[in-house]
């Protein structure tokens, strides 16, 4: 993969899923598939994987809309701080 995941602070984490729900780029059947998931793989002591890798490996988005998920996660938390 080309984007460091685990560089991501932990308040971007949850919000990913949420964001490419609104935009359309996937369901909320397949985010909570997603979710299931990662539950499953911690509850099984495997890597911890983000939303947004999952949605990769499963061909779900692409990595352009990864790349627009994690500028809107920016811009979200630029904006929490009275940067933008």
């Amino acid at each position: 993969m080309t984007k460091d995941f685990n560089g991501l602070k932990k308040e971007y984490r949850p919000r990913s899923g949420q964001i490419a729900v609104e935009m359309g780029f996937i369901t909320k059947a397949q985010l909570l598939e997603a979710l299931s998931d990662q539950v499953d793989d911690d509850l099984s002591h495997r890597t911890h994987r983000f939303m947004v890798e999952i949605f990769l490996e499963k061909e779900w988005i692409t990595r352009e809309q990864v790349d627009i998920i994690l500028d809107e996660l920016y811009k979200d938390e630029m904006r929490r701080k009275g940067k933008l």
